[in-house]
């Protein structure tokens, strides 16, 4: 298994995993291969460090693993893999807290409000409004969050 460092043309920077060079160029091709955060099919391969998913190669981590704390190896590689854990980490949260909200477009800070003050059922819901509605939506006690465009999707979840 071939692990390859994926870039979207937005600059998100995302993993691949393929049976081989030929199994990425045809995926590639068809344009089955797109950003986990923005959905762009526009994908290039990124310079990366050969890194091959090998059964064993746990256990030799493992091994190492002791000298490491130990002082007589590094732990240098696994703040990188720390950082991918929790970017993955955040993207899947992400993904399912927006998954599950109610998409309400321009009318955010309206059905804020109305859910605010108990005019319409409490529930997640997500849309766009601009900075000073979303300023005073905070100054009125309602709890708002804003996401980059390009988490949110543009259709369903899959």
């Amino acid at each position: 298994m071939k692990v390859l460092d994926l870039q979207c043309p937005h600059g998100h920077r995302f993993e691949g995993w393929f049976a081989s060079d030929g199994d990425f160029e045809s995926q590639l091709s068809r344009k089955l291969i797109e950003c986990p955060i923005c959905a762009a099919t526009e994908v290039s391969r990124m310079p990366s460090a050969p890194r091959l998913n090998l059964s064993g190669a746990t256990r030799a981590r493992q091994d190492d693993a002791p000298a490491a704390r130990e002082g007589k190896g590094s732990a240098a590689p696994a703040a990188p893999e720390h950082a991918r854990e929790f970017e993955a980490m955040a993207l899947r949260m992400l993904r399912e807290v927006v998954g599950k909200a109610e998409n309400v477009g321009d009318r955010f800070a309206e059905e804020a409000r109305r859910i605010h003050y108990n005019e319409a059922p409490a529930r997640s819901i997500r849309g766009v409004t601009t900075p000073e509605d979303a300023r005073a939506l905070v100054d009125e006690g309602i709890d708002v969050m804003a996401l980059p465009s390009a988490c949110v999707p543009k259709e369903s979840l899959q």
